[in-house]
């Protein structure tokens, strides 16, 4: 199972090299391949009849850590629409992206986006699935801003990546928190444990950080800002990442962990409310764009919204239909977008204001858009899948009771709302297809004369409008073996249901066509109301809020590092050596790693008294000299001062090597220093005198203190028997001190070395063009 996921960044590798022929042969056919191969690997699992299945990699086994891929009803889905929409969008990227584009440097970062998503849903360790996680959040930073000669393209990558980058960290810690609960990295056996982490203090903190990584990632409210400017993307990115994968992820996150978090009434609330809060904010504001991605965009957050409110209502119903609705979402988004890229293609723009009566000019799209358009906008029709996840939908709402005051309130708002946000579902889905394909042509404001596509950039979009109709018309045909496969894994029970149009005339069915009578009424007096948005949200904007946080932080930054990054090393010690001195004591003190125990310590002998005085008085001498000079040779007094105790210790290799390197120290001192003006700190403040006292009396102390602490606290069993009664038989030699630097710590010697080497050919480099400017 590992060779799929790596398949993607194998295979990404060679494509630099196969797009120097991308004018003979264009790079998207070989790229179009690689999700196919995926997609049919996959599918044979339903051969027989499905059943989970793990696969486990060593990864790191000396922690416990193992790369493990489960594959599920869940992950199962999730796979499919990533390999299946990502064969769909490489095809439709051959026709849309020419080959003057940078087609490796797209090829690339659409390769590493896909294996990184396909390893996000097939991870079980934590870990690995968190890994997986950034990656997307890189690749799709990369993908956003393709077109980075443009301003928006950077922009909306930065932004991007800022707030889903945030989200992840979120996450790590939620998982951080989750394996020193259970003591495993497996997402199984965590949910399995399910009880030790509902059960534990930090579970309130894990909920919020774990949904703070959910909602970043799939643009729930208030992060849904970075969604909108990510449609500087080309078309097929806003496709694939936008419609079927990346805004997916933090969907699958929550569904992942709904067999432990359900049980809280605090996810119930949380989840509920700002997911119906993003389904209304969503479809609210797709109706206030002008661009078609961006009505897009927004109509994507509006649906990204309402599949996370049913994850959080958490029943059977609710769980069936948010799986039912993932798929369906993919099939009509993935083809509206490309529609959306056609129009762009074919007409030079995607301001709606310009575009109209352009079913005459693109038949072909103006049909694929209309299936697509009325899916989405939940039309009560057989043939269109939108309506039966809208009607469960709706069923899921009215089924809602809540435990506590608070839960009730939420499950009581939840239907009226979920009619809001739907009837401007309708609005904008209406606003799309009739003000881009229906009314008068204006030829003369288009920068191209419209015309129908290339049959292959059809195909795609006409390929999930096709899906549209199938599921449709045969929902079971999906059912059985795919949906409630997801269902079941995401419930943590059997939540298969049967899927059929015709429920009777009930609730659910008056709140859909509560929803067609309004929806029609606003989609056709949008000029009349459409001065609302003047109001709200008016001057208010969260993007607004964004920037100001970003510049501040930069200026607030920036300010800082010139204030210490002023060019003094003096500043720069006192700067490191204060944060470790503040650090280290702090620990000490939280941690009660102070110690003092003399019971093992040996008699003071005259000669070791004698030699230790010296070096002592030595050092302060050091303070009081006004001779770097002098200060130098003093200090030498107290190296070679230990050099003499290790003899006195009966350690003569390590006073040979103290030896020589005070000796070259003192000489290398003396050779810089001499050049340079007396020591003198006359010339200073009182406060740079008395910080000056503070750090070093501060880190006097702490090294005494470490010194101390460390000989008379025996936490650990001391690694010196290891030593003794290995150093002969694994290395082979009587000296254990040589033993352990050649053979115990052979991989540091050889770097010491490596560095010792690099500095000698620096040195003799040096000398020869000395040597030559000399000539």
């Amino acid at each position: 199972m590992i060779l799929p996921v790596l398949l993607p960044f194998i295979i990404a590798i060679f494509i630099p090299f196969l797009s120097k022929w991308k004018e003979k042969f264009h790079t998207g056919i070989v790229v179009t391949i690689v999700p196919l191969i995926i997609f049919i690997y996959f599918a044979s699992f339903f051969a027989g009849g499905f059943s989970a299945v793990t696969k486990t990699y060593n990864w790191v086994p000396s922690l416990n850590m193992n790369l493990v891929f489960h594959l599920d009803g869940l992950s199962l889905l999730f796979v499919l629409l990533i390999s299946g929409i990502g064969t769909l969008v490489a095809l439709y990227s051959i026709y849309y992206l020419h080959t003057t584009e940078k087609l490796g440097n797209f090829y690339v970062y659409f390769l590493i986006f896909m294996g990184s998503m396909l390893g996000l849903v097939l991870s079980d360790n934590v870990y690995a699935l968190y890994s997986f996680w950034e990656f997307t959040s890189l690749s799709s930073f990369l993908l956003i801003g393709f077109w980075n000669h443009k301003h928006a393209s950077r922009y909306g990558a930065l932004k991007s990546m800022l707030i889903t980058v945030f989200g992840g960290l979120s996450l790590l810690g939620a998982l951080v928190f989750m394996h020193s609960i259970t003591g495993t990295t497996s997402i199984q056996q965590m949910l399995a444990d399910s009880e030790a982490i509902l059960n534990s203090e930090f579970f309130p903190l894990i909920l919020i950080l774990l949904l703070l990584g959910a909602f970043t990632k799939s643009a729930q409210f208030p992060f849904h800002i970075w969604l909108p400017d990510a449609m500087e993307a080309p078309t097929p990115v806003s496709a694939y990442l936008h419609s079927a994968t990346m805004v997916k992820a933090g969907l699958f996150l929550v569904a992942r962990f709904s067999p432990m978090l359900s049980s809280s009434e605090w996810f119930f609330i949380i989840v509920s409310s700002f997911g119906i809060l993003t389904l209304c904010w969503g479809s609210y504001m797709a109706v206030r764009q002008t661009d078609l991605k961006g009505i897009l965009a927004f109509s994507t957050i509006s649906q990204l919204g309402m599949i996370m409110a049913m994850l959080g209502f958490g029943t059977k119903a609710a769980v069936f239909a948010a799986m039912f609705h993932i798929l369906n979402h993919a099939t009509f988004k993935g083809s509206l977008f490309m529609v959306a890229g056609i129009v762009d293609h074919e007409t030079g723009t995607r301001d709606i204001r310009k575009l109209g009566g352009l079913m005459n000019y693109l038949p072909m799209t103006a049909t694929l858009a209309m299936f697509g358009v009325f899916s989405m906008a939940g039309f009560p029709l057989p043939f269109l899948n939108g309506f039966y996840s809208k009607e469960m939908f709706f069923l899921s709402s009215l089924d809602l009771s809540g435990q506590g005051d608070f839960a009730s309130i939420v499950a009581s708002l939840v239907p009226y709302l979920a009619v809001f946000g739907s009837i401007f579902t309708f609005v904008y889905s209406m606003y799309f297809f009739f003000g881009t394909f229906r009314g008068r042509a204006n030829l003369g404001k288009l920068p191209k004369k419209p015309h129908e596509a290339p049959v292959g950039m059809l195909i795609s979009p006409a390929i999930l409008v096709l899906l549209v109709v199938i599921i449709g018309l045969f929902p079971s045909f999906i059912n059985e073996p795919f949906i409630s496969h997801a269902a079941t894994a995401v419930y943590g029970a059997d939540a298969s249901k049967d899927i059929y149009f015709w429920h009777g005339f009930n609730l659910p069915l008056i709140m859909s066509l509560t929803v067609v009578a309004f929806g029609t009424i606003l989609a056709l007096t949008i000029p009349r109301w459409s001065s609302v948005y003047s109001y709200v949200p008016g001057v208010l904007s969260l993007n607004k809020a964004y920037d100001f946080t970003v510049d501040k932080s930069v200026s607030f930054s920036s300010k800082l590092t010139r204030g210490y990054m002023n060019g003094s090393l003096a500043l720069y010690m006192k700067l490191i050596l204060g944060a470790i001195i503040l650090v280290s004591f702090a620990f000490f003190f939280l941690t009660d790693g102070f110690a003092i125990d003399t019971s093992q310590l040996a008699s003071v002998t005259t000669i070791e008294l004698i030699v230790a005085v010296t070096m002592a008085i030595a050092a302060l001498g050091t303070i009081f000299t006004n001779n770097r000079i002098a200060a130098i040779l003093i200090l030498g007094v107290v190296g070679y001062g230990l050099s003499m105790l290790f003899i006195i210790y009966r350690a003569p290799d390590l006073a040979l090597t103290q030896l020589i390197i005070e000796t070259v120290t003192v000489a290398l001192f003396l050779l810089v220093f001499y050049h340079l003006p007396s020591l003198n700190s006359r010339g200073e403040s009182k406060p740079a005198k008395i910080s000056n006292w503070i750090i070093s009396i501060g880190f006097g102390l702490l090294v005494t203190t470490v010194a101390i602490s460390s000989h008379s606290s025996k936490w650990f069993d001391s690694i010196s028997s290891y030593f003794v009664e290995n150093s002969y038989k694994l290395g082979g030699g009587d000296n254990i001190v040589n033993v352990i630097l050649v053979d115990m710590r052979g991989l540091d010697t050889i770097f010491e070395i490596t560095v010792l080497g690099l500095a000698a050919m620096a040195i003799y480099s040096l000398i020869k063009i000395k040597n030559k400017k000399e000539e």
